[in-house]
């Protein structure tokens, strides 16, 4: 089983040291979450609490994800970096694919670049960016900025962008996507590229999830063996936890470990011994 640690909700002064604190020890990877702004109102409802509030407070970081990845990048030598998640649909798919080029270039192939469609029809007004068909926008997106990161000359006829000849560097390696969300259309977008990225799930949801992507890969012919699948779990904490988990076929886990020690209110000095903790108490060295 390999361990991401989540960057969400984090005070980005303290992102650099948790982010060096954790290739240190030997994690695998840093979730590294996405919003432009959070608008104080919204009539679009969050759809991942029973409520449709959203888990932030006002006024919590989010910071740019690939400035954040590129800084990060450069203080760590084995950690990689997933979005959780990145939205291309409310940007054009130059500026996205410059962006996370070039990140993916500073990483030295350390990035997994998890996308979402995107819940806040609001956020995507203010972007100047159209809400409705965001997912074939997507799906268009993915397609276009593939051959941006190609070497060489690229040309793209699709129904939403036009691409004249031209040429984008530098080249990046190549850059696995993952697909997040939890809906039968995200799992059929997901089954057709390289992953998929959990929602805070509890294991037998996510299990059910992986059995679904199961089948959708073996209709177009594809295997899991390429494939691959990180979430949070909401009940997984000890060692059996996550071999039940790894058994059913989920190979990442998203956690802050600081929080089974320290709570949401955890210093900078604390979130650094919960990483330390959670790799002994599983037994992980």
């Amino acid at each position: 089983m390999k361990f991401y640690v989540s960057m969400a909700f984090m005070d980005t002064r303290e992102a650099v040291e948790v982010a060096r604190a954790a290739d240190d020890l030997g994690y695998d990877g840093m979730g590294i979450p996405d919003h432009v702004v959070n608008l104080e109102t919204l009539s679009t409802p969050y759809p991942y609490t029973k409520d449709g509030k959203r888990r932030w407070e006002a006024f919590t970081d989010w910071p740019d994800p690939w400035v954040m990845i590129g800084a990060l990048a450069l203080v760590t030598t084995r950690c990689k970096f997933v979005t959780t998640v990145y939205l291309p649909a409310m940007r054009d798919p130059y500026s996205a694919a410059k962006a996370i080029g070039t990140a993916a270039y500073l990483a030295d192939g350390r990035l997994e670049l998890g996308i979402g469609v995107g819940w806040c029809e609001e956020e995507f007004d203010l972007l100047g960016q159209q809400f409705a068909r965001r997912g074939k926008r997507t799906d268009e997106m993915l397609e276009l900025m593939k051959k941006l990161w190609e070497p060489g000359w690229t040309e793209f006829s699709g129904e939403f962008y036009s691409t004249p000849r031209l040429e984008m560097e530098p080249t990046p390696p190549r850059i696995p996507i993952y697909v997040g969300g939890l809906s039968d259309i995200a799992l059929r977008r997901a089954a057709r590229h390289d992953g998929w990225i959990g929602d805070l799930i509890s294991t037998d949801d996510a299990l059910q999830r992986v059995d679904r992507l199961r089948e959708l890969r073996a209709e177009k012919g594809l295997t899991m063996d390429d494939f691959t699948i990180i979430t949070p779990l909401t009940d997984a904490f000890t060692p059996e936890h996550y071999a039940r988990a790894e058994a059913g076929g989920i190979q990442g886990i998203i956690t802050m470990p600081w929080m089974f020690y320290s709570g949401p209110s955890a210093t900078l000095a604390e979130k650094i011994d919960g990483l330390k903790r959670f790799r002994k108490d599983l037994a992980l060295d």
